[in-house]
């Protein structure tokens, strides 16, 4: 089975946000990108589990982006995944991104193609679904646990109110949450042996923009907490209908 993990090259959480050319472009001065982490500790390294139980033969990363995002790359070979592609292009929009992935995927007979729920920069949640339709695959989201018995991949899934188990055939595609797998930190023998992992730069393959920015804006951000005494019941329900229209 050869596994296809996709990446994405996110800011820092702890990362001051601001926008550049009139709030049309995010502004990426002085800013620390990572791996988006649902990539990263549940899709990567149970794509790496996997590996290490003998149910796969190759882990490769996959990311749509630009060559300053070759230590983003390097931190997940680090982790133990054994090449990486990278797709020489800055991505518009997830269809684009899906696309790029679909392609590659089905040219190189990927099994199982696996990406984290989301990504903490834009929270879309979306480019899972777009890989699978466009393969005609099986697609499972929000997996929480994830196991594999010849061509069978057996999931945990979230959903309202609980969780439900299916089963799927591959090749499949999974977007992993929270209980996928336990975070790694890479050790000195992995940080060594990822300089001279290869990382293929392909050109992105003609694909549709579908969307475009308008504009960026910061979010109102907290205010200020309002306190009402346990006996006026009546003064939180007016409020909490009149200033936060929650009721």
């Amino acid at each position: 089975m050869k596994i296809l993990v996709a990446i994405s090259n996110v800011p820092d959480t702890t990362t001051k946000i601001a926008f550049a050319n009139n709030d049309t472009e995010f502004n990426k001065a002085g800013v620390q990108f990572i791996i988006n982490p649902y990539d990263e500790w549940y899709a990567l390294v149970r794509a790496l589990e996997l590996k290490e139980a003998n149910l796969a033969t190759a882990v490769t990363l996959f990311h749509v982006g630009l060559a300053d995002s070759e230590a983003t790359i390097r931190k997940g070979l680090a982790l133990g995944a054994d090449d990486a592609v990278r797709i020489n292009a800055e991505a518009p929009d997830a269809f684009f991104v899906a696309e790029q992935i679909a392609k590659y995927a089905k040219e190189n007979g990927y099994d199982l193609i696996l990406a984290g729920k989301e990504t903490i920069s834009f929270n879309g949640s979306s480019v899972g679904g777009m890989v699978a339709g466009i393969l005609d695959y099986p697609f499972v989201s929000l997996a929480t646990k994830m196991d594999v018995a010849g061509t069978t991949v057996t999931l945990e899934q979230d959903i309202d109110g609980g969780s439900q188990i299916v089963e799927c055939n591959l090749p499949l595609v999974v977007s992993c949450a929270k209980g996928m797998a336990e975070q790694r930190i890479p050790n000195m023998r992995g940080i060594m042996a990822a300089r001279t992992k290869p990382i293929k730069v392909v050109e992105a393959a003609a694909g549709d923009k579908l969307t475009s920015i308008k504009s960026y804006s910061l979010s109102a951000g907290r205010t200020a907490c309002k306190f009402i005494d346990a006996d006026k019941a009546e003064e939180l329900i007016a409020l909490l209908h009149n200033e936060a229209k929650v009721i």
